[in-house]
């Protein structure tokens, strides 16, 4: 091929390629054109930055598509121009109607004084301050048991057993004979005398009332000047016979324990708390018991005392609930469901608990700004209660905050910088004919140095 065929071919070259550039980039100018026209699915007619498959967010497409199911993708929005550029990431823009088609709702973050209801289980026991444990202040021997089974009731001062104790014997004989002398010495002339007939009458009186002999039996002694074999022992207080630690026969010393007596007029319900509980109750909270045999039945108390540790294994407080049991209807070691209405108010700001999502050490809720833009944030959560969940810091009282639906978005937060990545502007190649001069033929841009002149034919 000769230098005139060469010239002819480069010039055709350069032609076809000046109107290729001229075709596609009127093409282009078309559709940006077509989408300056606002016929996008956005807001505001914006082109979506992906369509994200409605069932598995990490599957997108560029171009409006179906699932295998003929679900239609969702799009992906862009931020809003009015926005200014400057919305936090993960920030992202749905539809309206996509937002209620995929059941997204929102609730009200409130300035609210929000108390609670403790719901927990109680074990019925004595009231130990109303408990007696009975033992025998001398030696003896137990004669005869007037009460001798337990859970029988007994009043104060019911007779209980006889013992015969050789101590007490002699007590007795030391009295008659301090009795008797006052009652030769008390007309005496001398006061001294009849002061020390008196100090000793009474010192024997004080030594058989130290021995718990009963009254009526000390009137007797005074009255008959006769020796008792046996002495009798009274309950100290009403209640029920919870325990008999002897029988007809038993030797007994004060280590003996003869009887136990509860007085289940008011009993005890112990229940446990758990950690994060008990900073809402205190003293004087009132609590309501159930019991699954006694169904219609609420009793009505208060907690009296919050015991000052944990439970090594279960990790939970104890508190005690005093019960008022006139009708002695609540047994110790029964079990049942205890409700304390905690008086602790806190003041805070509460969203529902479903709106917070924990992944790891953080949590984040969904703020939405507008209808439709729903704005990622990381807050710091305190108490609970009732279904609500206080919100220290990262939402303010009156904002909105996604309630249902959040892991959607969520899982549109995610993937929105990704997909911001899929279609960002790509950044304009530098053509191969960018020096050449299409008016003037300039063909100093071209480089002819790597053109095989034997493939264009040059013999």
């Amino acid at each position: 091929m000769n230098n005139k065929n060469m010239i002819i071919l480069v010039v055709a070259l350069g032609l076809g390629l000046a109107g290729g550039y001229v075709l596609f980039g009127s093409k282009g100018g078309d559709q940006t054109a077509t989408s300056a026209r606002g016929d996008g699915p956005c807001a505001n007619g914006a082109q979506p930055l992906t369509w994200r498959n409605p069932m598995n967010p990490s599957v997108t497409s560029p171009t409006p598509a179906k699932d295998p199911m003929g679900m239609d993708y969702v799009p992906v929005c862009a931020e809003d121009a009015a926005a200014g550029g400057n919305a936090p990431a993960g920030t992202v823009t749905i539809d309206p109607t996509v937002t209620q088609d995929i059941g997204v709702r929102v609730a009200r973050a409130e300035q609210r004084n929000l108390s609670r209801e403790i719901t927990t289980v109680g074990r019925i026991t004595y009231d130990e301050t109303k408990l007696v444990t009975l033992h025998p202040k001398v030696d003896g021997w137990v004669d005869k048991l007037f009460v001798d089974k337990t859970g029988e009731s007994v009043k104060k001062d019911t007779m209980l057993l006889s013992f015969y104790s050789p101590q007490l014997v002699a007590s007795q004989d030391e009295y008659l004979l301090a009795l008797a002398n006052w009652e030769q010495l008390k007309d005496s002339p001398y006061v001294d005398i009849r002061d020390g007939a008196g100090r000793l009458l009474e010192s024997s009186l004080d030594r058989l009332r130290f021995f718990d002999v009963a009254e009526h039996q000390i009137r007797k002694l005074q009255k008959t000047h006769k020796v008792r074999k046996s002495m009798h022992i009274h309950a100290p207080a009403a209640g029920v016979v919870t325990k008999i630690g002897v029988r007809e026969g038993a030797h007994v010393s004060p280590s003996s324990e003869l009887y136990q007596i509860a007085d289940l007029s008011r009993v005890w319900v112990l229940a446990d708390l758990y950690e994060y509980e008990i900073s809402w109750v205190k003293v004087g909270d009132e609590a309501r018991l159930n019991i699954q045999s006694l169904p219609g039945r609420d009793f009505t108390g208060h907690i009296t005392y919050i015991y000052p540790y944990l439970d090594a294994k279960t990790r939970t407080n104890k508190v005690r609930i005093e019960f008022d049991n006139a009708e002695g209807l609540l047994k110790p070691d029964m079990f049942g469901d205890v409700t304390i209405a905690a008086s602790v108010k806190k003041p805070g700001v509460f969203v529902p608990r479903e709106s917070v999502l924990i992944t790891g050490k953080r949590a984040h809720v969904f703020v939405q700004t507008r209808p439709g833009r729903f704005e990622p944030r990381t807050v710091k959560t305190g108490a609970r209660s009732d279904g609500l969940l206080e919100i220290l810091d990262g939402v303010r009282a009156g904002e909105l905050v996604v309630s249902s639906g959040q892991f959607l978005i969520d899982s549109e937060s995610s993937i929105r910088e990704a997909a911001a990545k899929m279609v960002a502007p790509k950044q304009p190649q530098q053509s191969s004919m960018d020096g050449m001069d299409m008016d003037g033929m300039d063909m100093k841009g071209m480089d002819m140095k790597g053109m095989d002149m034997k493939g264009m034919g040059h013999e």
